[in-house]
């Protein structure tokens, strides 16, 4: 999935914060928090260290929270496209699987979920990042929640099912990345289809 210009900005000409956080998502989601140094930042942005630090002062988690909340921007802009692309919402739910399959094989299969790395990387630390991290899982099982309660399935069943997609889909894309083939997504979307449909 290609990281794109942070929403408020021109795609074609973004401004140097918008550089930075850019090139953040972009490294953060291939390389991980850990595997991208602030000087590769800046280096990729086109931006001075003394620029990143300029709108960033809290230096590389400050730039990396920025990038995370993009990529849950982005993310969340996938899923919307995919539940809104069916009226049913078992075919909406396995259109957000194939959406992620090909991007996740168009882009040579690196840029997967923007949160996981990072995630996993920082569990067990009370960080800004866990935190921006934990509100995007968040933010996309409502989504799906959201998507479900339309289609008539009773709250609580709507956020338990929801939570089971947004699960299910994150370790496919996982394992789509380390297989390199789109197949584990594409199964999980079958099978969280026909979840979906036994509560029709």
């Amino acid at each position: 999935m290609q990281t794109s210009a942070p929403s408020g900005s021109p795609a074609s000409t973004p401004g140097t914060r918008d550089r930075i956080v850019l090139a953040a998502a972009r490294l953060v989601q291939r390389q991980g928090y850990v595997g991208t140094g602030i000087k590769q930042i800046a280096k990729e942005a086109g931006a001075t260290l003394g620029s990143v630090y300029h709108f960033f002062p809290g230096g590389k988690e400050a730039v990396a929270v920025a990038a995370i909340r993009h990529g849950d921007e982005e993310f969340a802009a996938i899923l919307r496209e995919a539940l809104d692309s069916e009226d049913d919402p078992a075919a909406a739910v396995e259109a957000c699987a194939r959406l992620l399959a090909t991007a996740l094989r168009e882009s040579g299969w690196t840029d997967g979920c923007p949160v996981t790395a990072t995630a996993l990387e920082t569990l067990g630390t009370d960080s800004e990042i866990q935190r921006v991290c934990a509100d995007a899982l968040r933010g996309w099982q409502d989504l799906v929640a959201g998507r479900l309660l339309r289609a008539g399935l009773a709250r609580p069943d709507a956020h338990e099912v929801a939570g089971t997609v947004i699960s299910t889909l994150e370790g496919a894309e996982v394992t789509a990345q380390v297989t390199r083939s789109e197949e584990p997504l594409l199964q999980a979307g079958r099978q969280l289809a026909r979840l979906v449909g036994t509560y029709r």
